[in-house]
């Protein structure tokens, strides 16, 4: 199936690794151009590098306030405009309701959910008809993950900033989704695991809690996600899409 993304523009952030790169390449390996983000300006080029030319790289962390207005101009610059963008962001840091601090709160804040805000309304601002906000979250908007009590508290919320920003922008043809990860077998899962007294016994533990019996592959993420951003999904909005294996079990 043709997923219409020839030549179109996307601004991916968080991508140098995990899940916000393993989409970006999905999306370029179907013929889009993107624009790529992440912190450090070595690791961004040399992601955006690996992408090849049809990828851009822009060092900037989601949680600056001028980092909508750079990426869009990036975009713009380099690929002519932009037909979406899909905001992820490194998972916060991870620990007990008694063990995070109100600094690791409210970095978290800045970067996961108001960072997040920014990107969309910015975005929200420039997209014509038929452009489309994508959001990775977590499988912690459903249920909540022990020992990621951050990400518990302020990933369903966002879940519902975007569900209220797809009622909104609907109307313009404007589309928005969600993406809920779970065992996804990047860096972020690896090092969650490796916390453990024994990371193989943990992995295994989880495993079995998974359907299918396997973590993800970062690139089965990555084609879900560039399906969703894609013109194929066309009347898909307001959506929050488990890739997890079937480890929700809830509808």
């Amino acid at each position: 199936m043709d997923l219409g993304l020839k030549d179109r523009v996307y601004v991916v952030t968080g991508a140098t690794r995990g899940l916000g790169n393993a989409t970006a390449r999905e999306l370029v390996a179907e013929g889009a151009k993107v624009i790529i983000s992440g912190r450090e300006e070595a690791t961004v080029a040399e992601a955006a590098s690996a992408l090849g030319p049809n990828a851009a790289g822009v060092a900037a962390g989601n949680a600056d306030p001028e980092t909508p207005a750079r990426l869009m101009a990036a975009a713009r610059e380099r690929f002519g405009g932009f037909d979406g963008v899909l905001v992820s962001v490194g998972g916060p840091a991870p620990g007990f309701v008694a063990d995070n601090t109100d600094e690791q709160w409210q970095a978290a804040f800045e970067s996961v959910f108001l960072g997040a805000v920014r990107l969309a309304r910015a975005a929200a601002a420039e997209l014509e008809p038929g452009g489309v906000i994508g959001f990775v979250l977590s499988g912690s908007v459903h249920e909540p993950i022990p020992g990621l009590t951050i990400s518990n508290g302020l990933r369903p919320g966002l879940a519902g900033f975007a569900k209220s920003l797809a009622d909104e922008l609907g109307p313009r043809g404007i589309r928005v989704v969600g993406l809920l990860p779970g065992r996804i077998d990047t860096d972020r899962v690896r090092e969650l695991d490796g916390m453990s007294a024994d990371p193989e016994a943990t992995r295994s533990a989880a495993e079995t809690r998974i359907p299918l019996r396997r973590y993800g592959r970062p690139e089965e993420f990555g084609r879900t996600g560039a399906f969703l951003l894609s013109p194929a999904a066309s009347y898909l909005t307001g959506i929050m899409v488990p890739v997890d294996g079937g480890l929700r079990h809830g509808f």
